[in-house]
């Protein structure tokens, strides 16, 4: 089955939490702090894989996760890395975001994207402890790996594209020049997916890409070629498959302008790229009276075949591959990479009556140990140095007012954060008595 579109949800492995241990030796308080760091977590890479061709092994599997980083442990042992989970695509993949911003474009066998980042590892209690701070009790928990979704688009990578009506002889022509073996019927629409072939008898090799037939209205997503129609946009050049046997009761010179037509509709860049005009069916009687309104039509020249026979196919393919000699790879017409700046400093932002801060304040807040006030008191500390004070009383921020950090909340007053269960305990502890 060939599949050219995939959703789906990535998420990098969480770096593992620093721990809180201690050593026992004589003369070091409590034996001195000895917790070791939490190991960075796992990124989630797409890698090309020259021997993939669709998109299919991602129809059904849709979630992917790497694994997170190992804790630290006692003696000052770091925990071991997550190992980076590697997802193989085809080359040509186009990486997504969900309004359709690039993210990649993959073509090179081998060619790697870090698609999704790993959350480092927490700091244990020994990267806390100072000469004011002997004694930490606290650590860092690992920092949460990067989630999204993404989508892939899969284009065929290939030199040479056929275009033309249903029936124009393309899957013929297609299995007469290389090894591939589409799908041949005398009915419109035999040709279901796309199809590629090596030709490697008329000189260099190049590679030939046969899509579903086109109809009238095709780029509004008439017929079957709509959904095939970015697969024509890497290749150099085209050959314009024309049906001129008049047993199928067609205009050739009309059938050409309509798929020129929807060329155009659906990008220009197709539209501009260079082309052959081949004449098709010439072993049936009739039609070389198709191949001459053709000619009349047109300012170029116009090939005439039969892919049944072989009649002038060694021609074709010989101006073909005379053709891409001369034509160099062109710029793929693509949305330029977009990347994401990463939110620096702190936001002050108001969500339903309730002060929130943002930023860098967010992520050091998932990597806190919630509950644990000798980690709450240093995060405020970090937030204090960041000049957190400041930014919320030029924000409006009232006295006593509560202002969420992550997960957790902190009680604004005289200026600066304090944890809530801190402030809570000291009203508790100024409460009159009853």
């Amino acid at each position: 089955m060939f599949v050219d579109e995939a959703r789906i949800r990535i998420e990098a492995g969480r770096g593992g939490d620093g721990a809180v241990a201690f050593r026992r030796e004589k003369y070091v308080p409590r034996g001195g702090p000895s917790g070791g760091d939490g190991g960075k977590g796992g990124d989630v890479v797409l890698k090309v894989d020259a021997g993939l061709s669709t998109l299919m092994d991602f129809r059904h599997e849709t979630q992917f996760r790497a694994p997170a980083g190992d804790p630290g442990g006692p003696s000052d042992r770091s925990g071991r890395q997550g190992e980076d989970l590697v997802i193989p695509v085809p080359p040509g993949t186009m990486v997504m975001t969900d309004d359709g911003r690039l993210l990649a474009d993959l073509t090179t066998p081998g060619q790697t994207y870090v698609a999704a980042r790993a959350g480092r590892g927490g700091r244990g209690n020994a990267r806390f402890a100072s000469s004011t701070h002997r004694v930490p009790r606290m650590a860092e928990r690992g920092q949460p790996g990067e989630e999204l979704f993404i989508r892939l688009e899969l284009t065929l990578l290939a030199d040479v594209g056929l275009v033309g009506f249903p029936n124009a002889g393309k899957s013929t022509l297609i299995s007469r020049v290389s090894a591939a073996r589409p799908r041949v019927a005398d009915y419109p629409f035999t040709t279901l997916v796309p199809n590629l072939g090596v030709v490697a008898r008329y000189g260099e090799p190049f590679v030939i890409a046969d899509v579903p037939g086109l109809i009238e209205g095709a780029h509004e997503g008439a017929g079957l070629g709509h959904a095939f129609l970015r697969h024509l946009k890497r290749t150099r050049l085209l050959l314009h498959l024309v049906d001129c046997s008049p047993l199928s009761g067609r205009d050739p010179v009309n059938d050409y302008e309509t798929i020129r037509g929807e060329l155009h509709a659906f990008s220009a860049t197709l539209e501009q790229q260079p082309e052959i005009v081949v004449a098709t069916k010439q072993d049936l009687t009739g039609a070389d009276e198709g191949l001459k309104a053709l000619r009349d039509h047109l300012d170029v020249p116009v090939f005439a075949i039969s892919a049944v026979t072989g009649q002038g196919v060694a021609e074709l393919m010989g101006e073909t591959a005379r053709r891409l000699r001369e034509i160099p790879a062109p710029a793929a017409d693509l949305p330029m990479p977009v990347v994401e700046p990463r939110v620096r400093g702190l936001e002050v932002a108001q969500d339903e009556g309730l002060w929130r801060l943002l930023g860098d304040a967010e992520e050091r807040a998932s990597m806190t140990q919630w509950g644990n006030l000798e980690a709450e008191e240093y995060l405020a500390e970090y937030l204090r140095r960041r000049g957190a004070g400041p930014l919320l009383r030029r924000a409006g921020v009232e006295e006593g007012a509560k202002v969420q950090v992550g997960p957790g909340l902190f009680v604004y007053t005289e200026g600066a954060l304090m944890p809530e269960i801190l402030w809570n305990r000291l009203q508790e502890e100024t409460a009159p008595r009853a």
